[in-house]
């Protein structure tokens, strides 16, 4: 008797760049589950749409991407602590009882920083630049963490303290110190340094200017860009530039989708091991 395919996808536009149908796939072969995973570019205006269908089709789950992040939480019947806290999902789960959100980007990062790159954000000063749905994916999980304290900032500084507000309970539940600080304290009090400093903005993507000085690093910061590829480099050569230790999103972008994985087939993936395979990949396709 031959196992039933279960059917996932990846929803977003734009979607054609995702690298989570090759992670997925190798999931699947490491771990012996039978289910395919497809890319699906979705109509800006047609997300609701295309969730229902998809899950009247037999879909198991779905990933989501930019820019319906926002519209899978407000969809979904059912949902996680990290989904109420960050107001957006990256997965979701169908079932006979409804449409259930969950948010595995803060879990990505963690589990990134603290098993791939070795280091402990227990007792850290960590500096969150941006406010936006990647910032507030990632918050949650961080302050779980427990480190000594988190500053955010942002470009429009409301937004900044409407994310620390609505994370100030978990945060005084850690006692973590989280402040909303504006960009122009930062620069001009130097003296203030970050043990991780992570770039949750779009600055790379648009190739604008690193939204923090130089001050914020020292000789053992990790520099963390949220993004990966061509699209995170101008942050890495900002971080490396000035001797701190620099390191892009793969990672991130593997571990949220063995979280999102194990939530639907009940089976933790070697994470690990795809990650080396995918940066070996991307290496590869570089140097043609």
């Amino acid at each position: 008797m031959t196992a039933t395919t279960d059917s996932y996808c990846v929803a977003g536009n734009p979607v054609a760049h995702s690298r989570s149908p090759w992670i997925h796939a190798r999931f699947a072969e490491l771990t012996g589950q039978p289910l395919s995973y497809e890319r699906t570019w979705v109509p800006l205006d047609g997300f609701a749409t295309f969730v229902q269908d998809f899950a009247a089709a037999g879909g198991k789950g779905c990933n989501v991407t930019v820019p319906f992040k926002l519209q899978a939480a407000e969809l979904a019947t059912s949902a996680s602590e990290r989904v109420r806290l960050a107001g957006a999902a990256n997965t979701l789960v169908f079932s006979a009882s409804g449409i259930h959100a969950d948010n595995t980007d803060g879990l990505g990062i963690v589990a990134d920083i603290t098993r791939n790159a070795g280091i402990a954000i227990a007792g850290c000063d960590v500096l969150l630049l941006g406010a936006g749905g990647a910032a507030a994916g990632a918050l949650g999980s961080l302050l779980e963490q427990k480190p000594r304290r988190i500053a955010v900032v942002n470009r429009t500084h409301a937004r900044a303290e409407v994310l620390v507000a609505q994370h100030a309970a978990i945060a005084a539940l850690h006692k973590v110190e989280l402040i909303a600080l504006e960009r122009q304290a930062l620069e001009a009090d130097l003296t203030q340094c970050f043990d991780i400093i992570i770039n949750a903005t779009a600055s790379s993507l648009s190739g604008a200017d690193v939204p923090a000085p130089a001050s914020v690093l020292h000789a053992r910061s990790l520099a963390y860009d949220m993004m990966y590829g061509p699209a995170a480099q101008n942050f890495l050569d900002w971080a490396s530039s000035h001797g701190a230790l620099a390191r892009d999103g793969l990672g991130m972008l593997v571990e949220q989708a063995a979280e999102s994985f194990a939530m639907w087939r009940g089976v933790r993936p070697p994470s690990a091991q795809v990650l080396a395979e995918l940066r070996e990949l991307l290496q590869t396709e570089a140097a043609r």
